[in-house]
């Protein structure tokens, strides 16, 4: 039995006949770039995220861009976040001129470790991005106490964490705003590139909205400058039809990983060849990715791959060690819980459609390949 990494194809043909029905609506309307179903979409986003406002945008990337330009953030400024994420959180720093600053993460969780946050601190720090990685909330409280005592506005990077919660909230409603992408591969996805700014901050929401629309507080007149960073009104649409499957679907996840913990953990192997992910007691997980870590992951990814499993790196090299970032002069060994983690993480199969007959057959083929390698 092949199992691929992800079935974009089993998620979507259940709606398809919504999905067509709600495309024909935007081009009835011909309403393509922003308009009233991507507002009707932000509507419903900001419920869904226990938030005042959602904005809708262009990508994850321009979500988390945009709220530092929004913040202020520029030349000569620092923004603190993990080095074990996907290159955009970074990049997004870079493109508003400052300085990434990195905090080595919890090695359970994959997220920035609260512990080493104070002493990155720095009197040119202006904001603290924690990442959310693979659908579980950072340890926000400790986070926003140390972020409070410096005056400091946290921002989530909630890019794989839609639905995910920190003891009864939702991600991207506790710190000052929260970043979404839509990615198609994403628990909630777009038909292509797209992304959202949730806050309760209206005024922040005034200028966010203002940025992505090249500055534009009405037509032709630009209080600021800002960018294309609309939403298409067809991801609106589409997203809207998929938002009302999101806490379903997020459940069925949660259920397919229960499963695996179970059963990867009946196979008795030692932590030192098999780990398995840790869901902190304070929330709830949506395992946007399923990752267990190994040794000799080359050799353990050939076997699965060998035997029909599809697996991925999520993700191989930090970004400290990346050669974009080369002229930070973070060495090797600059933070060592990111760079273990780079050098053993493997992610699993893991989406709604997965069946339990599925999941056997991953976990027989993990228990072959960890003998193997």
């Amino acid at each position: 039995m092949q199992v691929p990494l992800f079935n974009l194809k089993a998620h979507h043909e259940p709606l398809r006949a919504e999905f067509s029905a709600a495309i024909q609506e935007v081009v009835d309307a011909n309403a393509f770039a922003g308009g009233p179903y991507v507002e009707k979409f932000e509507k419903e986003f900001a419920v869904f995220c226990d938030s005042r406002h959602a904005i809708g945008v262009g990508s994850g990337t321009d979500a988390l861009w945009l709220v530092l330009l929004a913040l202020g953030i520029g030349a000569g400024d620092e923004v603190i976040t993990a080095p074990f994420t996907f290159m955009a959180t970074a990049e997004a720093i870079s493109y508003t001129g400052a300085k990434p600053v990195f905090v080595d993460i919890d090695e359970r969780t994959y997220c920035m470790d609260p512990n080493r946050l104070e002493a990155a601190i720095t009197r040119r720090t202006k904001a603290i991005m924690p990442v959310h990685l693979y659908g579980q909330c950072a340890d926000m409280d400790r986070i926003l106490e140390i972020a409070r005592k410096h005056n400091i506005p946290v921002v989530e990077d909630a890019c794989q964490a839609h639905g995910a919660t920190y003891k009864g909230r939702k991600a991207g409603s506790i710190g000052v705003a929260g970043c979404f992408s839509f990615y198609p591969g994403k628990n909630l996805g777009a038909f292509g590139e797209a992304g959202a700014i949730t806050t309760n901050d209206s005024e922040l929401a005034i200028s966010l909205r203002r940025l992505r629309d090249h500055g534009q507080s009405q037509k032709y007149f630009h209080d600021a400058i800002g960018w294309n960073g609309r939403m298409d009104g067809i991801q609106g649409a589409v997203l809207s039809v998929k938002l009302k499957h999101l806490a379903a679907n997020n459940e069925k996840r949660r259920v397919h990983a229960r499963a695996y913990n179970q059963q990867l953990a009946a196979l008795k192997l030692p932590a030192s060849a098999l780990g398995l992910p840790y869901e902190s007691p304070d929330g709830a997980h949506v395992y946007h990715l399923y990752v267990i870590r190994v040794p000799e992951r080359e050799r353990f990814m050939n076997e699965l791959t060998a035997g029909g499993i599809g697996c991925g790196m999520h993700y191989p090299v930090p970004i400290h060690l990346q050669a974009a970032y080369a002229g930070l002069k973070l060495p090797r060994g600059s933070f060592p819980a990111a760079e273990r983690c780079a050098a053993e993480v493997v992610s699993l199969p893991i989406y709604p459609e997965l069946t339990p007959e599925q999941i056997e057959v991953v976990v027989q083929r993990v228990r072959s390949a960890v003998r193997s390698a």
